[in-house]
């Protein structure tokens, strides 16, 4: 398949898990991708895993929370490959803590990482997009916890809920330029993070109607959906993939 042939997508956070499928997909597609991760070894192995199977793919290591480090980010898409097409907002912090001593220093650091990070990296992609007349793509990473209440994640839940509003909001300001701009709320999902948990796997697949959590594959795969040309109606929308959990939801706890 070559649904991204020469296409050109900025993705976030991608050094390992939910980002770096979605970047293995959409090299293999035909996109090239710059590679973004906090940690700079983490970015560099992570495009070379892609480039061995023969994708188009650059590490740019970082902090994708960083105002002048995304514009950086985009002036580089630009400069490497002449444009940009795609924008993925998928880095993203998790802070657990309890609501009566949840301290303002990590509730600032869920909000400058979650909320700014991809607000201001839309903005930037956005403005590229414009500027080049042609039609693009931006999705915000949410999470099931926007939806359905976590212990210990009020913070990180209302992160998330504020992208989903973020993706209507923009709707009025970019669909003017053929943008579009979407969501995606994963539920549970196998990752390198979560699998550190041994009784992680076990748990979800006993509480999702479906009967495992989700991989990294599965929110790819929705995730290249929504910036395909398949889906190029569809904007403002945030898509739940969680095995069917945000229906019942019942605590892992």
């Amino acid at each position: 398949m070559n649904t991204f042939q020469n296409q050109v997508a900025i993705v976030t956070g991608a050094g390992q898990g939910i980002g770096l499928e979605i970047c293995r997909q959409l090299a293999g597609q035909g996109a090239h991708v710059l590679l973004n991760d906090i940690e700079e070894l983490l970015a560099e192995e992570a495009a070379r895993s892609i480039q061995k199977e023969h994708g188009s793919c650059i590490p740019y290591a970082g902090d994708a929370s960083d105002v002048s480090f995304i514009q950086e980010m985009v002036r580089e898409s630009v400069n490497r490959f002449g444009k940009l097409d795609i924008a993925i907002a998928n880095a993203g912090i998790t802070l657990f803590g309890d609501f009566f001593e949840y301290k303002p220093e990590d509730f600032t650091q869920v909000m400058k990482v979650n909320l700014s990070g991809s607000f201001f990296l839309a903005q930037a992609a956005a403005l590229q997009m414009k500027d080049q007349g042609a039609s693009g793509r931006i999705l915000f990473m949410s999470s099931v916890t926007g939806h359905q209440a976590h212990k210990d994640l009020a913070a990180y839940g209302m992160s998330k809920a504020a992208l989903e509003m973020l993706a209507k909001t923009l709707v009025l300001e970019l669909s003017p330029f053929a943008i579009t701009v979407n969501a995606i709320a994963p539920g549970a999902t196998s990752t390198e993070r979560t699998l550190s948990d041994p009784d992680y796997e076990q748990t979800w697949s006993r509480i999702t109607p479906i009967g495992k959590p989700a991989t990294a594959k599965d929110i790819a795969n929705a995730a290249l959906f929504l910036v395909s040309p398949e889906a190029g109606h569809i904007t403002g929308q945030t898509l739940i993939v969680d095995g069917g959990w945000s229906s019942v939801s019942p605590s892992p706890y």
